[in-house]
């Protein structure tokens, strides 16, 4: 599939999540007072995983990024997040244990952990040596910093097309559908 298709079809998917985001979360980001509430928001993970070697202090006691088991991709704004509304620039950074049960999200307004719940994935041969990870994963929402302690308790339905390419890199293409409680 070349770019041009590429940039359509996201831009495609992008439309129809913004579309749909205010029927699925009503909420979204308010301003109150000095305060802000999150009721829900949809975000975009894209590009290759790196491993954390040395990770940020994003004041979450429940994942220590430095521990070796964390990689490492950036967050685009779909729908509903503070700060950028750019499509084609990144937000924050996605930190995810490929071999445990934690992630967490760095953006603009504080930063959040998640345990994922359950899934619904099957692999799909690229035709290339590599395979895509097509399904669904759900988690729950079990840390949040700034604006994002009101999605404590919260959860999040994940829409996701991991590619593990021949060269042994992780492509990431996963729309986070994020609700409170």
């Amino acid at each position: 599939m070349d770019s041009k298709a590429l940039i359509n079809r996201r831009t495609a998917i992008g439309a129809a999540l913004v579309a749909a985001s205010p029927l699925l979360f009503p909420g979204r980001v308010r301003a109150q007072g000095t305060a802000a509430h999150v009721d829900g928001f949809v975000v975009l993970l894209k590009g290759l995983y790196r491993p954390v070697v040395h990770g940020p202090n994003l004041g979450l006691s429940a994942v220590d990024l430095s521990d070796g088991s964390y990689s490492t991709t950036k967050i685009y704004p779909v729908s509903g997040t503070p700060g950028n509304t750019n499509p084609n620039k990144a937000i924050g950074d996605f930190y995810v244990q490929f071999d445990g049960e934690l992630c967490a999200y760095h953006i603009p307004g504080g930063s959040f952990a998640m345990q994922f719940t359950g899934s619904d994935f099957g692999f799909v041969d690229d035709g290339a040596g590599g395979s895509f990870l097509e399904g669904t994963f759900e988690l729950d929402v079990i840390e949040g910093t700034g604006i994002y302690r009101s999605v404590v308790g919260g959860h999040n339905h994940m829409v996701d097309k991991l590619h593990f390419l021949a060269s042994g890199d992780v492509d990431e293409y996963c729309f986070c559908f994020v609700s409170g409680p």
